[in-house]
Order: C-alpha cells, then structure tokens, then sequence
C-alpha cells in the first residue's frame, strides 16, 4: 500500500477512534442560466427589439448570442464546477424562428453548450413535429415532468421529467416544468396533457432522492409566481431556475421584482430576465448532506462590455443573409417611440395594443364588423422612433398570426373581456386591447366575477353601452378564435373566418398608410 495513503487512512481511523469524523468538503456549483431567449441570436436595443450594427459597434446594444457565448466561457473559467440550463421558450420571436424554425436555435445552444432545458409554452407554437426536431438536433436533456406525453407519437421517449448528470464526481437532479396551461397558450395538440407542478416537481423529486441524489434543481418554464408556490409546498428542492414571467430578480437593481436569488425557506429561486439580456449566475454551496448552506449571485448584464465571440457572430450573420431582403424593408415612419413592453401592454391600455387592434378593425370595417380584440401576449416588442422596417413589425407579431372574424353576442363580448383581466396579478399574456369598444375594470373584484363594470361600442359615431342580447361583429387572430389563452367562449362563433392576412402584413399596410405614424392612448381601457 502506498505509504501516504496508508498514513492518511490510520490518521482517519485513528479520529473516528477518538469520535472526530474527519471534515466533509462542501460542494459548490455554479449555476448559469438564461430564459425566454425567444431566438434573439443577433444583439437587441434597450427596447428589446432590433438594434443596428452601427449602434453594435457603439456600445449601444445587448444581448446576442456571440455575447452569451463569451460570458459563458468567462463564467466557467471561474468556477469550480458549472452548469448551463435554460428555462423555455427558445422558439419565436423573430425572423430567424419565422424562417428556421428551432433548427438554429438548437445548433446555437450545442455551441454554447447547454447541459439541460425546459419545454417552454412557445416550443409547442407549430405543434409537436417542429418540437420533436428540435429535441433530436439538441446534444443535452429536454425535461417536462407535468405533461402525459404517452399518446403524442411525435414527442413520447424523446422529452424526460428529469434526469440525473454529474459535475465534479456529484450527481446532480434536474427536473422540467412547462406551464400547466400550455394547451391554452401554445398549440400542442390533443393528445398531450397537463398537470400540477407541484404534484410533478415532488414525485420527480422522490424519485431521483430514492436514487440517492440529493442536490435538485428544478428548470422551471412556468412563471416566478408559481415557483413561489412549487418551493413552498415541495420537500427536497434546492434551486428553482425560473422563466415564462420574465422576471428579472436582482439585489443591485430598483428594477427588480425580487433578490437574487428569492429564497423560499432552503430553496434558491432564480430567473434573468429574458432575450439574452442577462446571463444569470449562481454560486451554490451545499454541504455534506446536500443542503444549500449559501446561495448567491446576480445576473451579468450582457451590454457593449461584454465582447462577442467571432466565430459565433460569425455564423449569425451567415445565417441572417435569407432574411436581410425582408428585415430591411421601411415600410412606415414612428414619430416617436411606440410603447410595447409587456410590462404596460398586460395591465393597461398601451400604445402597441391601440395600433394593433386599430389595423386590425381597419382592415375589415367594412365586412360588419366594429369590434377589434387582441391578447396583450401577442405584442412581444417595442418600436423605435423613426424608420418602421418590416423586421421590426414581425418582432413585434412574430407568431404569423391570420385575422378571424366573427359575430358573437354582446354578452359574449363581456365574457371575453372578463377572461382577458382574469389574470393581471400574474401579468398574463390574455390582457385585452381593443378598438371600437371602451371598457372600464375593477380589480377590487375576484377574478372572473365581475371585474368588468362597463362595456360602450361605438355606434353611429356615438359611444353607446353594449347590449348583452345584440350581435356584434368581431376582429381578432386566429389563436384567440380558437379558445387561445382562455378565450373558450370564441369557439362556437357565428360565420367564423380564421384565414385572414398575416396580421404582421395587416399592420404594416396600416403603417404605410400614415404620413408618419404618431403613437397614442386614448383612455379606451380604464381601471377603477
């Protein structure tokens, strides 16, 4: 036996002898993570839509892949033990999800080398054969525990609940989580169904603890609300890696929803914004019997300081030449900024909202219809001042929405736009903007019980409260006709056409049509 290692052994025994175990080492991992990437590969303004390379090379843009990539080597340089996981939604969001589908997005995240992510909503948006693609392309674990896959022929053995990795000789749990209401924000098909993230999340968690892994990290698509709720009513979670809310945690920003990391009893709850904005980095340490002893960190924003890996930005601008001819068209003017950000257009009546759902109404006033509706969750950008290309309009509406029209009563009506202030708590993406209707809300009231207190149409040029019993005529997109984001009462509409323009084209022939487009609220939303 080698003479040191039969030293050390005697000196162990010799302290377990005299009832001193000798000390276990900590262990500690970094945890990198991003979310809602949603395929911003090429750098974005402050706004979070399209930034120009001359502004690039200024210092005046964030995110993009080429950044992630070098943050993410600096970061793991750094560390004594690392991961890289993401919270969802990869797919939509711009041209290079409208043209490539997830085939870039999942050659990117095996170049920045990812070790796991999470299904998010939008990864199901062209159903579960585009989805299936992407999970086949990618070198590392997509995770779902709260969905019955086992009817879905394109999906089932292909996306796990959880999986077990080790880093540093330590085996580590990492376990998915997809909204509960996919169905409802998403297109997965009928065959897949949704459950409980809590139930989900604690049976993953007894299984993996029973193989005798005990650091557990859940990738969490499914919002910073319920992963409140996931880390206070589950045994056995170390960390919680958020996304869906796009929710930016931080202990250095008056910004912030929330520190980072939020810690719900031992559980690290973390999330870093979204679009690449942000690297989040967490340093965990866990002590012999894997319990989290510190937790700290803060996401790294990713602004000009942070210089863009060449060969990465390289492959980018390779793969953005299909697109240029489109991106590139003007096709309006903005006198100043239009205000899109999900963070207004959820709540309240917003700028983005007015010209939407103006276009919309626009486009077919003359087919009898005088009411506009759409989802606050459709409107993913802000626009500039100035120049309005067509690049910048599909970031805003990059799902390729077609304009439905219909007729439903007016109780109907009342109906939806009860649904659509059901969930401003928790910022939803069914929050209704409107045109040829006023509506005034209470949120003093419960959810669903009356928190609309007062319906006007436009009528003869005059304002005129709805009637519940009259027909109206009604615009929206064809996700929202369908029952999309909680609008079920659509379903069954009268002389229903969902096969309309692309509502991007529809807006942007209504931009085209001003002499510079002026952006503006009028007070068709009130909260009382």
């Amino acid at each position: 036996m080698n003479k040191l290692l039969k030293s050390t052994l005697l000196g162990s025994i010799a302290l377990i002898a005299l009832g001193i175990a000798p000390a276990l080492a900590n262990y500690k991992l970094t945890i990198l993570h991003t979310n809602d990437f949603h395929s911003r590969f090429e750098p974005i303004s402050k706004y979070d839509g399209p930034c120009s390379e001359e502004n690039n090379q200024e210092g005046k843009c964030f995110g993009g892949s080429a950044r992630l990539a070098s943050a993410i080597e600096e970061a793991r340089e750094r560390a004594e033990n690392s991961i890289l996981l993401d919270g969802g939604d990869q797919f939509q969001g711009t041209l290079f999800y409208t043209y490539y589908k997830g085939k870039f997005a999942a050659e990117m995240m095996n170049r920045l080398g990812y070790d796991a992510m999470t299904v998010g909503n939008h990864e199901f948006d062209d159903g579960p054969k585009v989805l299936r693609e992407f999970v086949q392309n990618v070198n590392f674990p997509v995770l779902m525990s709260n969905a019955d896959i086992s009817n879905e022929p394109e999906l089932n053995g292909i996306i796990k609940k959880s999986v077990i990795i080790e880093r540093g000789g330590t085996k580590i749990g990492l376990i998915g989580l997809t909204p509960q209401d996919t169905d409802e924000l998403a297109s997965p098909g009928k065959n897949i169904s949704f459950s409980d993230p809590i139930e989900a999340v604690q049976r993953e968690v007894d299984r993996i603890s029973a193989q005798g892994v005990d650091k557990i990290i859940v990738v969490s698509h499914s919002g910073y609300d319920v992963d409140l709720e996931v880390a206070k009513n589950t045994t056995g979670v170390d960390v919680i890696v958020g996304g869906h809310s796009n929710t930016y945690l931080s202990n250095t920003s008056d910004r912030a929803e929330g520190p980072y990391p939020t810690m719900v009893g031992n559980t690290a709850i973390v999330s870093a914004y979204a679009y690449g904005k942000f690297l989040g980095e967490l340093n965990v340490t866990f002590d012999e019997n894997g319990v989290v002893v510190e937790a700290v960190g803060e996401p790294l924003i990713m602004d000009g300081k942070v210089v863009e890996k060449p060969s990465i930005k390289e492959r980018v601008a390779e793969m953005s030449v299909p697109l240029e001819e489109i991106r590139q068209k003007v096709v309006a003017q903005a006198v100043t900024a239009i205000e899109g950000d999900r963070s207004v257009c959820r709540v309240e009546e917003c700028q983005m909202g007015n010209l939407v759902a103006d276009a919309m109404l626009d486009r077919v006033k003359d087919q009898g219809i005088t009411i506009a509706l759409a989802n606050a969750g459709g409107l993913r950008a802000s626009i500039d001042a100035g120049p309005i290309t067509m690049g910048e309009i599909l970031t805003v509406l990059p799902f390729q929405n077609t304009l439905s029209t219909f007729f439903v009563s007016g109780a109907t009506v009342i109906e939806a736009l009860e649904n659509g202030v059901s969930q401003v708590e928790e910022v939803k993406g069914r929050f209704p903007q409107v045109a040829g209707l006023k509506y005034v809300w209470d949120q003093s009231v419960p959810p669903n019980e009356g928190r609309i207190i007062e319906v006007q149409v436009m009528q003869d040029g005059k304002w005129v409260p709805i009637d519940p019993d009259a027909e109206y005529g009604v615009v929206s997109n064809n996700f929202i006709r369908a029952g999309g984001d909680g609008y079920s009462m659509f379903e069954d509409a009268k002389n229903a056409y969902d096969f309309g323009p692309d509502l991007a084209d529809v807006v942007a022939e209504y931009l085209a049509k001003s002499n510079g487009y002026t952006p503006y609220i009028d007070g068709r939303i009130t909260k009382k």
